[in-house]
């Protein structure tokens, strides 16, 4: 796992060596094991910081050149079957890194024959000196970020803004049309960002920009078409196959040559992540829990700890260290924090890096198999609904985080971001069935937020976080082999009868199962009391500290440029009235603290 950056040019760019070395400096924690760079005919750059987790030794150190000198490589992530590819190539290897298969295998059979063989999760960058092109290639599910600004004379790419910013050759301008895409989303989705002119890589595909910083995207993956809805198939024959499809991919994602670990967290997706890593290791893993006196899952993540011997870490926070690591967590994100949990990950994951390098997460399994099953139920209340609207604003309007009543009375924001997505998403509902919507937009959008999460909170700390629910295969596998019963399963009959007169927010765990196929499986790892119990999710206790949150907002947004003139006490008003009442504050509070982290500074340098 590492960090990249890079400058493409038209024309020679002025101290081209000196911003390259700034933008490695401001990425070192994504590795901070190696740093080097390569220019050519300084209009092109491309410098690597490396955390060192596959062949660690200096010869597998990034920028990497192919044996032709054609082909130049810096890359951030993992491709887990290197091993496989690396058998379908003549080349003369001189490391064991997965990097240099990826450039021989481009140099071999082409970038498009590569990224049809690879399975993992990567940001690349690859300049090709014979035609001057350069091609920026982001992974199937979007995993590893990799964001570019671009104007008329150049292409500036990094891991992380603030590697953009580094290069002196871009200023930081306040994107408002994210902060409406933000409250509703806890994320700016792609290929947007929170900054004017600074953009996302599309998850699946890749550009191609040439001398003339002339650009073609091209996708080369996306979320499968398949949903399957039969009723008629054998129940325990799709389960063990998905059991051997998911122990492939924590399989794979066990290959280190640094200590590994896993979170567990005491939830079904992390207690079957730890029970077979355990299983596959010989040596025993190290785990960790992270949780606050008000309000922890300490007790079952115990139970998991004590079943297969682990190394088990509890890490108690407070209040107070919460605020206080807060805004540190934004400019190490170079956006606001989008979900209230990633403070205390962040925390646990500098707390790991003592013993491990690389952590197993259980992100993802929730959007795989209808695990919100809130959410994921709502097609069948709209069903027994009077359809007053249609299905999509009625899934917006229980999806978004802060309601656009709310955005639209109090924030001084344009909404044009809104009206994009919903309109493309607005026709593609029409397309498919309610209960496909649902799942195509959580692994469209949803997961992507937490990708970002993830990302953040183990980079800032130089660890690699691997997410197994994310292999594409199993993505694949479960969209067509998985029917939709068996993702979210009635009790009985009379169960999804009772349902009708009900809310999926009374009924969710009641009258059904969420996740039921991963829950069939964990029998055999674990005991029911997991297996059982309602979600909880990562839980921080925000509405008991929502005084403490009120008090921040009326020293941080009482001069908010982007609110409404006097608006303050009504936000905190209708935010108390909120389930969520703590996070939608704390969200408008991050908005102000991550403005006053990027934008009160000059960036730009000649």
């Amino acid at each position: 796992m590492c960090g990249i950056n890079g400058i493409f040019s038209i024309k020679k760019t002025h101290k081209i060596e000196e911003r390259i070395k700034k933008m490695n400096k401001s990425i070192q924690h994504r590795g901070p094991d190696a740093g080097d760079y390569f220019i050519y005919k300084d209009i092109l750059t491309i410098g690597h910081r490396r955390l060192s987790i596959i062949d660690v030794r200096e010869i597998a150190n990034q920028p990497i050149q192919s044996n032709s000198k054609k082909w130049n490589i810096v890359f951030n992530g993992e491709i887990y079957n290197f091993k496989e590819i690396k058998k379908e190539l003549s080349y003369n290897f001189l490391s064991d890194s997965d990097t240099e298969v990826i450039i021989a295998a481009v140099e071999e059979k082409g970038i498009d024959w590569f990224l049809s063989k690879a399975n993992g999760m990567f940001a690349i960058a690859l300049f090709n000196i014979e035609k001057e092109k350069l091609y920026l290639i982001r992974d199937r599910m979007g995993i590893k970020p990799l964001f570019y600004f671009i104007d008329n004379t150049n292409i500036v790419f990094s891991s992380e803004i603030k590697g953009i910013l580094s290069s002196g050759l871009v200023e930081s301008e306040f994107n408002r049309s994210a902060i409406d895409e933000y409250l509703g989303n806890r994320y700016v989705r792609a290929p947007y960002t929170f900054f004017k002119n600074i953009y996302q890589v599309y998850p699946g595909s890749y550009l191609e920009i040439d001398n003339t910083i002339s650009v073609k995207e091209k996708t080369y993956w996306e979320i499968p078409n398949d949903f399957n809805t039969s009723e008629n198939y054998k129940e325990e024959e799709i389960i063990s196959n998905f059991e051997e499809e998911l122990i492939k991919a924590i399989k794979y994602r066990l290959i280190s040559d640094v200590p590994l670990g896993t979170y567990l967290s005491g939830g079904v997706d992390s207690s079957l992540i730890t029970a077979v890593t355990s299983l596959n290791k010989e040596e025993k893993i190290n785990t960790y829990t992270i949780g606050f006196n008000e309000l922890n899952e300490f007790k079952y993540a115990n139970l998991i700890a004590k079943k297969y011997k682990t190394n088990h870490h509890e890490i108690m926070m407070d209040k107070n260290e919460y605020i206080d690591k807060w805004k540190e967590l934004i400019y190490f994100k170079d956006s606001p924090l989008g979900v209230p949990n990633e403070i205390p990950l962040a925390i646990m994951s500098s707390k790991l890096k003592e013993k491990i390098t690389v952590v197993l997460s259980g992100e993802g399994a929730d959007e795989l198999l209808g695990g919100y099953g809130r959410i994921y139920r709502l097609p069948f209340d709209y069903e027994n609904s009077s359809k007053d609207t249609s299905f999509y604003d009625s899934f917006i309007n229980s999806y978004e985080y802060v309601p656009r009543e709310i955005r639209d009375e109090l924030v001084k924001s344009p909404k044009d971001y809104r009206k994009i997505f919903d309109d493309k998403n607005r026709k593609e509902f029409l397309e498919r069935s309610n209960e496909d919507n649902i799942f195509k937009f959580f692994h469209k959008y949803h997961v992507k937020g937490l990708l970002q999460r993830v990302d953040m909170t183990t980079m800032q700390t130089s660890v690699e976080a691997r997410v197994p629910f994310l292999d594409h295969n199993l993505i694949e596998f479960a969209y067509k082999n998985i029917p939709y019963n068996l993702k979210l399963k009635w009790l009985d009959k009379e169960s999804k009868e009772k349902a009708v007169n009900q809310t999926a927010k009374e009924y969710s765990e009641v009258l059904d199962t969420p996740k039921y196929i991963l829950r069939k499986i964990s029998y055999k790892y674990f005991p029911k009391e997991i297996i059982e119990r309602k979600k909880v999710g990562f839980p921080v206790p925000l509405n008991e500290w929502f005084s403490n949150l009120e008090e921040l907002a009326k020293e941080l947004l009482v001069d908010a440029d982007w609110l409404e003139p006097n608006t303050l006490e009504r936000l905190i008003e209708k935010s108390e009235k909120l389930d969520r009442a703590g996070q939608i504050l704390w969200m408008f509070i991050n908005i102000e603290l991550f403005k006053r982290t990027f934008f009160n500074k000059k960036w730009k340098w000649n």
